[in-house]
């Protein structure tokens, strides 16, 4: 029979075909000698080709792998001196993760998307109604310095528009600055004729600033109660803005004194006025916390929505002036008079600042 028609009945043993491919093994190597990109694969240990062994076969494919990425120049190579973008890097953790500390990552991702939705509900405090009215009936002497020298006594006898004008002024100058300053440097500037915008832009600030001396800070506040007086003529007429908005717009006005002139000057309550007497007492009292936690407000702002979020509307004008007067004579900032206070079996606070002698008394020894 003719040798062309025999071969496609020849069947090679696995033992010839194992030593074809190790012949065909030897040739890409002598030809990977010749490439210097490939010298690593040259150096590898004898290789076995038995196909009977599965591991052997997928070893021989990671190694082809390994010389078709060096060949085509795609190997990763770790660039140096450069910052990750942030998604980046969260990829490179998650790809470096090993089985089980996938499921421990999982676990802890959980965990902290618990905590963070889990927020504390916080309701209103226990007892705060009878803490309110005692607050109310220590009050009622009206000898704290803000029943008769307050922000809201400010113009008083002044017609509505130019008694809001009084209010705004007033209010831009109570900041770090007790009751008895802010109110002398408003009668200062009355008889002066300067509870006028008009008479303020063409007063310089130099004049209006030893005026309103020794309010805090009084030469800032001298420069922006001269830009409100003039913003307040342009685009008010002479009056002063009339939304929460507009008023936080110009400089010098925050929080506390935009709803303390809306409250005053517009008889229209959105929100409460908090300064330090009313966010320390109510840190006292228990009866703000920071959101979602059961900690102590840092700030007034803070302060304002917490106690909000509890405290009937009704509520929120007169709760200024009421906490104002009870932190000026008894619930003070260093040496509280919990002794002479009428809820102190109610307060959390009690008693637990304790009284520091004044610095400037010398202890004296005993002979």
């Amino acid at each position: 029979m003719h040798l062309a028609l025999l071969l496609p009945r020849i069947r090679l043993s696995p033992a010839a075909m194992s030593s074809t491919r190790s012949a065909s093994a030897s040739r890409l190597l002598v030809r990977a000698d010749l490439n210097p990109v490939v010298r690593e694969v040259k150096r590898e240990s004898s290789v076995s080709f038995d196909i009977s062994k599965p591991e052997a076969t997928a070893s021989v494919k990671r190694k082809r792998v390994k010389r078709e990425l060096e060949l085509n120049g795609e190997h990763h190579k770790k660039q140096f001196g450069v910052v990750p973008d942030i998604e980046d890097f969260r990829y490179e953790k998650a790809k470096t993760l090993t089985a089980s500390s996938k499921a421990t990552a999982s676990s802890v991702k959980v965990e902290k998307k618990v905590r963070v939705s889990s927020v504390i509900k916080v309701g209103a405090p226990d007892n705060w109604e009878a803490v309110l009215g005692g607050i109310k009936s220590m009050r009622l002497s009206g000898e704290a310095p803000v029943d008769t020298k307050g922000c809201e006594k400010a113009g008083s006898l002044l017609p509505p528009k130019e008694r809001r004008f009084a209010v705004l002024i007033s209010t831009m100058m109570s900041s770090q600055t007790k009751d008895e300053v802010t109110h002398a440097a408003v009668e200062r500037l009355s008889e002066n004729g300067l509870l006028d915008p008009d008479a303020i832009v063409r007063t310089d600030e130099t004049t209006l600033a030893n005026l309103i001396k020794p309010v805090g800070f009084y030469q800032r506040k001298a420069q922006f109660i001269k830009e409100a007086s003039k913003i307040c003529l342009e685009r008010f007429g002479g009056d002063i803005p009339d939304s929460l908005n507009e008023l936080l717009a110009l400089r010098g006005v925050g929080p506390k004194m935009a709803h303390l002139v809306m409250s005053i000057a517009w008889k229209n309550t959105q929100g409460i006025c908090v300064d330090t007497h009313v966010h320390r007492i109510s840190n006292r009292l228990g009866w703000v916390f920071r959101e979602g936690t059961k900690q102590k407000t840092t700030t007034p702002e803070q302060t304002r929505i917490s106690l909000e979020k509890w405290l009937p509307k009704d509520e929120w004008e007169p709760i200024n002036p009421l906490l104002v007067g009870f932190g000026q004579t008894i619930c003070t900032p260093l040496r509280p008079k919990c002794d002479n206070c009428g809820i102190n079996n109610l307060c959390p606070s009690a008693f637990k600042e304790s009284s520091s002698p004044n610095p400037k008394q010398k202890k004296t020894r005993s002979p």
